[in-house]
Formats: C-alpha cells, structure tokens, sequence
C-alpha cells in the first residue's frame, strides 16, 4: 500500500499531488496541508486559501500582514 509522506500510515486510498514535477503522497488532505502549503510570515499558520502577499511574503491574512 502506498505510505503517507507526512505521517508514514500505509492507505489503500492515498492520493498523489504533483507540484513543479515533483510527486508527493499523502493519506488525507490534511498530511498535504502539512507537507506543502505555505505559512504565514506572521503567526506561522498554514495557507490554504490565497492568501495575501506583501513585501515578497506569504501571510494568512491581511490583520497579519499589517503586524509584520
């Protein structure tokens, strides 16, 4: 069974996310989360809607944009 690469469980449903050519495995969308999404610069928190970029940073919301 194909093994998550964030959590190591063995699923027989696990899914495989290809980004810039790279494959990844995951068990949930959750482990993907983990694994690939970006964090604020702010409060750490993963990304995993737009998003606002400032300044060549990635963060989680406009309030933490303005903090940083």
């Amino acid at each position: 069974m194909p093994r998550c690469e964030t959590c190591g469980n063995d699923y027989d449903k696990a899914m495989n996310v290809t980004i810039a050519g790279a494959s990844h495995t995951f068990d949930s969308f959750e482990c993907a989360i983990q694994a690939l999404a970006p964090s604020c610069a702010h409060c750490r928190c993963r990304i995993i809607g737009h998003g606002v970029e400032e300044k060549g940073k990635m963060y989680c919301c406009m309030h933490c944009a303005k903090h940083a």
